[in-house]
């Protein structure tokens, strides 16, 4: 069929397997709308049989992809480069650092290697014998055949792996905005998230701590509570800084105090609302508080050495930084859809001269900097805080599967985005209508074309200040389930991304970074890719209440029969607490929410035969000593067990450690359930600020249990618990 075989050559599927044995179908209607997104018309006999053409004759006339891999594990050499090109192409490399290779039928020429960085060693580690291998990075590749045919290519040179932890570790799992200490301005911050992470290393031996995505959230209220679904992935929200840490805040002129007291007033009534008066967490009026101080603070002028290291933060975000504050600039007076701004001022290139000549919004856009360049500095004092305690990770940071359609990088990198679709999951046996996620997916075409500069850029953001980076739904990097505008979830398909290339440019950042990689693979994984992720090194999730033996016996697995590479915890942001799920409090949730598919007494009943099966798992194995009936007790039994699987991290969900029901997420709702706007409470639902955490008999119970880990180096200064 041609619309199938054109699918095929721009990787679009026909047909999807739900599970195992099943195939289904996709319309044509669906496979014409996303060939559409990705510029191919195939909405006529006529345009069908063109493009298919088009795509073949490009085929044949193509010296080399847009993007070339090559890994240094060993194996491939600078000969490779040339497979399948007439005999006599000349191949010349030019590296990143400005050296050239050039090469002749796969021999180097003589004399071929000049300049600096050409082989041998290059960036971030040794690139083997000279002539063998290139070094470490993004270099271009350009051909010449024989008879004049030229082509170019972006060459990604990338380490075999990405780094591992030094040592095994255990942390903590948090959402940063649930964790308020007696300093909050109404939501966790950067300042609480140093304070944690200095207790958690220096009292506990805590190895990490794992973030929610702290990306920049779409400007304006209300602004969508969830951390993913960002206006942008490349840039931090400044909703998170602790004013009080800015260094100028203490110089706030005599002519502001009164001013500055009134927000300080405000600031601590947001405080109190959460932690004693039952309010949600409003992150619109964390932000307003905080915006109304910081435009005092901005009255202060910084030392010159402050001045010196802003110029710097400019000069190297560049352009990207520049899009970002311009696009939060005209947020502010024209409302954050920017499909309905002035059609001068919907792409960046045609609105910087008129934002450059308005001194109003260029102010404005100055100051958008300044409020990155203060929250980049803050993510990094909490990073050092990490390492200074002894972390043998540090923090980790998330990273989102997507950006709001609204937000920031959708205006910035339209190129780089395929209009018209969303990211989802396709039905399975879990959702029969599928999701819709709201996301707009990444051109795999433009990435390809770009040498994936727009994934190397986000991911050089977000390693600045990371020990290790999350991936949500790693399974992107392979293939994402585009949903065409306007459609249902199960009216969409399947869009293959050049996984080689996303997992080279992982592997090479990440290597720079010297950041540990986590990928989620919870749920529905395509064959292969679990297997693909560990052999590049990234570390894959394992919850324990899905750990069975699925293919056999479907009986838990026994905690040698755990992966190694993977993070092994108990429950996510998105699943019940762990003394939700024991005591069967979740199932009850959704009930009251009318989640519940089937009859509640048999739901019920299933819930409490898995948890009875576990809890004897658990009492087998000599971990649950005190028996079963005290829940707390239990919680420790489910850690004890998680701490004898081979995994080579260990993630506790901070809500765990003191029996908090609530989770931070229930899907499926939308107002229904106040999503990502919890604190963190005790079993009753009294919020618990962060000293009261710290000074729990409860915590201090749980966290003792990993004090037999034994991989904690203390750092000057720690004291015993």
């Amino acid at each position: 069929m041609t619309l199938a075989r054109l699918a095929a050559l721009h990787g679009v599927a026909t047909t999807y397997a739900p599970s195992e044995g099943v195939t289904v179908p996709v319309s044509d209607a669906t496979v014409v709308a996303v060939l559409a997104a990705l510029d191919v018309d195939a909405g006529t006999p006529e345009a069908l049989d063109a493009a298919l053409e088009a795509a073949h004759r490009a085929e044949r006339d193509r010296l080399l992809p847009p993007t070339l891999v090559r890994w240094q594990d060993g194996r491939d050499g600078l000969g490779g480069l040339g497979e399948g090109l007439p005999p006599g192409t000349r191949l010349r490399v030019t590296t990143e650092a400005g050296g050239t290779v050039e090469i002749v039928d796969g021999v180097l020429t003589p004399d071929a290697a000049d300049g600096d960085g050409a082989v041998g060693e290059g960036p971030g580690g040794s690139a083997g014998p000279a002539g063998d291998r290139l070094p470490l990075g993004v270099h271009r590749v350009d051909a010449v055949t024989p008879d004049g045919r030229a082509g170019a290519s972006t060459l990604i040179v990338a380490p075999a792996r990405v780094p591992r932890p030094e040592r095994r570790a255990y942390g903590l799992l948090v959402q940063l905005y649930s964790v308020l200490s007696a300093r909050s301005w109404g939501m966790g911050d950067l300042g609480d998230l140093r304070e944690l992470a200095a207790w958690a290393g220096r009292t506990h031996g805590a190895g990490f701590v794992q973030v929610n995505p702290l990306h920049a959230a779409v400007p304006g209220a209300p602004t969508d509570p969830s951390p993913y679904r960002p206006s942008s992935r490349r840039f931090p929200d400044p909703v998170h800084l602790r004013i009080e840490d800015v260094p100028e805040y203490g110089y706030v002129g005599p002519e502001y105090r009164e001013a500055l007291e009134a927000v300080l007033a405000d600031a601590a009534e947001l405080r109190e609302r959460v932690l004693r008066k039952g309010a949600l967490i409003d992150r619109d009026a964390v932000w307003e508080v905080k915006r109304r101080a910081l435009e005092l603070v901005r009255t202060v002028e910084p030392g010159p050495g402050r001045q010196a290291d802003y110029r710097d933060f400019l000069a190297e975000r560049g352009r990207a930084l520049e899009d970002h504050a311009t696009y939060c600039a005209l947020a502010e007076r024209h409302g954050h859809h920017w499909r309905a701004w002035p059609e001068e001022l919907r792409d960046p290139r045609s609105a910087a001269p008129l934002v450059a000549a308005d001194a109003e919004l260029s102010a404005r856009v100055d100051f958008h900097c300044w409020l990155a360049w203060l929250t980049d500095r803050q993510l990094a004092a909490a990073g050092a805080t990490a390492r200074e305690a002894g972390m043998a990770v540090g923090v980790v940071h998330d990273l989102a599967v997507g950006v709001h359609p609204d937000g920031s990088d959708a205006w910035a990198q339209q190129d780089a985005y395929a209009a018209g679709m969303s990211v989802g999951a396709p039905p399975d046996a879990f959702n029969s209508r599928g999701q819709d996620w709201g996301l707009p997916p990444w051109r795999p075409d433009a990435l390809a074309a770009s040498g994936y500069a727009p994934f190397r850029g986000l991911l050089r953001e977000l390693l600045r200040h990371a020990g290790a980076l999350r991936i949500d739904h790693v399974m992107g990097l392979f293939r994402l389930w585009w949903v065409p505008e306007g459609g249902e979830p199960t009216e969409g398909t399947y869009v293959r991304y050049d996984a080689e290339a996303m997992l080279a440019v992982l592997a090479l950042e990440a290597h720079r970074a010297g950041a540990v990689v986590i990928g989620e693979d919870l749920g529905t994984v395509e064959p292969g890719v679990r297997e693909a992720l560990s052999r590049r090194g990234v570390l894959g999730t394992s919850v324990l209440w899905f750990e069975r033996d699925w293919s056999g016996s479907r009986q838990p697995l026994p905690p040698e029969a755990w992966r190694t590479d993977c993070v092994a915890t108990a429950t996510t942001h998105d699943l019940p607490s762990t003394a939700a799920r024991l005591s069967g409090d979740h199932v009850s949730l959704r009930h009251r929410l009318g989640l519940l598919s089937g009859d509640l007494a048999r739901e019920r009943a299933e819930d409490a035969a898995e948890t009875g099966e576990w809890l004897g798992v658990l009492e087998r194995l000599g971990l649950l000593p005190e028996g079963p009936g005290d829940e707390e007790a239990e919680i420790r039994a489910v850690h004890r067990f998680l701490l004898r699987t081979p995994a080579r991290m260990v993630g506790v969900w901070l809500p765990d450690t003191v029996g908090d029901r609530r989770p931070q997420n229930l899907p499926g709702t939308w107002d229904e359930y106040p999503n990502w706007r919890l604190p963190v409470a005790g079993p009753e639902g009294q919020p618990l600020t962060l000293e009261a955490l710290a000074a729990s008999p409860r915590v201090h119970r749980l966290l003792a249990l990993f004090d037999l880990f034994g991989t904690h180096t203390a750092p000057p200064g720690a004291r015993p618990v």
